[in-house]
């Protein structure tokens, strides 16, 4: 019987993180054009699964309104981000600072370069 119970309470816990994956996610996409914000790769159509929303500050309960906290990384970059993190722990002996995010802002200039094009 107890286990009948956990494994109830870790479905419940898993469909919850889901929906919520599914809500930050559906956002993102739609606040933010579909190219990786590290190597510029562009998605659409079948390959925009392999588009991903990133957490700058790692904390997956951050998701303000404003997208503030995310960023679209493909599976290569979001893996090659999470190793850094993992990497940095091991050479300090610390854990991964939670503050570290994202250096390079591919659409700092986003406005002005469209400007230029009109």
């Amino acid at each position: 019987m107890p286990n009948d119970k956990l494994d109830k309470v870790v479905a419940k816990a898993r469909k919850a993180m889901d929906q919520r994956a599914l809500g930050y996610r559906e956002q993102a996409m739609k606040m933010y054009p579909h190219i990786c914000g590290r190597c510029g790769r562009e998605f659409a159509g079948k390959n925009l699964r392999e588009l991903t929303v990133h957490h700058r500050d790692h904390n997956h309960d951050n998701n303000p309104p404003d997208g503030s906290n995310w960023e679209l990384l493909c599976l290569y970059c979001h893996d090659n981000e999470h190793q850094r993190q993992l990497e940095k722990a091991q050479t300090t002996g610390q854990q991964a600072s939670n503050k570290s995010g994202a250096t390079h802002n591919p659409f700092a200039d986003l406005k002005s370069m469209l400007e230029k094009k009109d």
